[in-house]
Formats: structure tokens, sequence, C-alpha cells
């Protein structure tokens, strides 16, 4: 049984009863209180993300003689990862809206980096491979409702939930030996299949302020109170021998915790209903507790998780239009 599943899922239910007293409360003083001005029905926009990003997940095994704590510490770190992605917005009402945003991208090389440590953390090997044939999927579906509308027509906050999905996977090729040095080997060849999976609910607000009729100020952020992590690593090369694993998966991550999504930029109105959208995003998730399952040809062992962390960042341009 998953030690964390009980206290994962009253953390989530609190914060969905919270949105849902923030959505009666505002549908109270939408009742109230009309729409200032008129707004389009529906809105989609189109955009990329230039980011870079990195996966670090590490165990410990210490309760294994000669192990250390962690015991072994693997890092993705990707560069140069251009993401295409597409958002529509409905609005079902004056104040109440739905959300679809969906991104993908192949990110265009990286590093592995893989550390073992022994008793007194004594790293006694380090490799580093080269990853290739790698892609990043990513979808958030949210409802929202807009609870005020600024002064003489200079913006607006919206309040929004809703679920977000967040895919990547890596492929690390080839060994380089760095402790001890000297050593490369298995050139060209996948060594390690990493895939994972984050599903989070989230809360948050956007709002717009006009600085002048065509310039304004935008901005988003959301605190994703609960995140699970769902990861499988495949180590191509360790099929036989006293520390041969299974294949499919080798290593398996399962755990809980928290994250947030940030973005804050610039918006240009080039003409009525259409927008250029510039600025800057930054999304993070970390795994509060979970465990990790060695997967042997002749049997299991479960460890603890000691640490699983994503973060990406980088610039992002759009176009947006309304209608």
């Amino acid at each position: 049984m998953i030690r964390w599943s009980r206290r994962a899922f009253v953390t989530g239910w609190c914060w969905w009863l919270t949105i849902g007293g923030l959505a009666w409360t505002a549908q109270e003083t939408a009742a109230q209180d009309p729409p200032t001005e008129s707004r389009p029905k529906f809105e989609i926009e189109m955009g990329t993300w230039i980011s870079v990003g990195y996966t670090r997940w590490a165990h410990d095994a210490s309760s294994v003689p000669g192990f250390g704590d962690p015991t072994s510490q693997l890092t993705y770190r990707d560069v140069g990862t251009n993401v295409v992605e597409l958002t529509g917005r409905a609005w079902l009402t004056p104040r109440w809206f739905g959300r679809l945003n969906v991104g993908y991208a192949g990110i265009g090389g990286g590093r592995l980096t893989d550390n073992d440590y022994g008793s007194g953390q004594q790293l006694f090997s380090s490799t580093q491979s080269d990853l290739s044939g790698n892609s990043l999927w990513y979808l958030n579906a949210d409802g929202g409702f807009r609870v005020a509308e600024y002064p003489n027509h200079r913006g607006w906050l919206d309040l929004f939930g809703g679920f977000q999905w967040w895919y990547t996977k890596y492929e690390a090729t080839g060994v380089s030996t760095v402790v001890p040095a000297g050593m490369i080997s298995n050139q060209g060849e996948t060594v390690i299949t990493n895939t994972s999976n984050w599903y989070s609910i989230r809360a948050g607000a956007s709002t717009e302020y006009r600085l002048t009729r065509r310039l304004s100020v935008i901005g988003t952020a959301a605190f994703l109170p609960l995140t699970i992590i769902d990861n499988d690593d495949i180590h191509h090369l360790r099929v036989s021998g006293p520390l041969a694993l299974q294949q499919n998966p080798s290593i398996s991550m399962l755990g809980w915790g928290v994250g947030a999504n940030a973005d804050a930029g610039l918006r240009l109105v080039l003409v009525k209903d259409l927008f250029v959208n510039v600025g800057y995003r930054v999304w993070w998730n970390y795994a509060l507790d979970g465990n990790v399952t060695f997967h042997g040809v002749n049997g299991s062992s479960e460890f603890p998780l000691e640490q699983f962390q994503s973060i990406r960042h980088g610039l992002t341009a759009s176009l947006n239009f309304a209608f």
C-alpha cells in the first residue's frame, strides 16, 4: 500500500472545496454586478516557449550496507527546447470560461549525469551520456471566472482551477566515465530511457493591466497543491549479471508533491482583437514523498524516494486572436 495516498488526496479535496467556495462567491457577485464591458466569446492563441529544463531524481538505499544517502542521483539536463503550443478559451457566460492549452516539443539535446555514492557519501562512480530522441508534451484544462474589472477599462482579474499533465521522455546514449576517469563506451547506443509523467491539480489567477491603449502588463500564477509523479527508467545495458534488471521498466517511481507555474509579460494590440504577447515562464514540480522500485530479474527491491524534481523555464511569445 502506498504510504502517501490518504494525505495526498485529502489535500487535493480541500483545495477543490476552496475553489468551489470562490466560484460560488464570484457567481453571487456576478449576479449583482454585471460586466462593464463586452468581450469576444472565443480566443485562440498560437505561440512558442523557448525553454531549458532538467529532471533530477535520487533514492536512498543506505539500508543496504556500503551504500550512501542518496545512493544514486540522476540529472537529465536539456538545452534549447522550442515548444509549440496552442491555447483556446471559450466564454460560457460573460463571467465564466473554459480553457484548453496543449504544448509539444522535440528536446534538442542535453546531458545525463549519473552519480553513485557509497558509505560516508564517497562518490565512487560518475558517468555522463548525451541526450537524443526526446519529447515533451503538456496539457492544461481549466475552468475559471472573472472576479474583477479594473476602473476605466484598465484590465481584469480572473481566477481558475483545473488539471495539468506534463510528460517528458529522455533517451541517453553512450557512456563517458568521469569517476574513475578515462573510459568511453557504447557510443551511439541507447543506454537509459527515462519517462516521467506529472499529474496535477492547480488553482491560480490571471490578470491584465493596461498601461496605454495598446500596451498591457499580463501575468499568471498557479499553485499545484497536489501533483503525482509516475516515472519509469529502462536501463538497457543491465540485462545480465548480478545487477540485471527487467527492461520495461527497470526502475519505477511513484510519489506525490507540490508545484507552481508562473508567467509574466507584455501584450501589444496590433489591431482590434489581435494581440502579440512576449514574456517569461517558469514551471516547477517537486516530490515530497514516494517510493522507488528496482525490478530485478530475480525479484524486486523498494527504497524511499529521496528527491524528484522537474524545472522548466524560458522566453514565451504568442499571437492571440479574439472573436
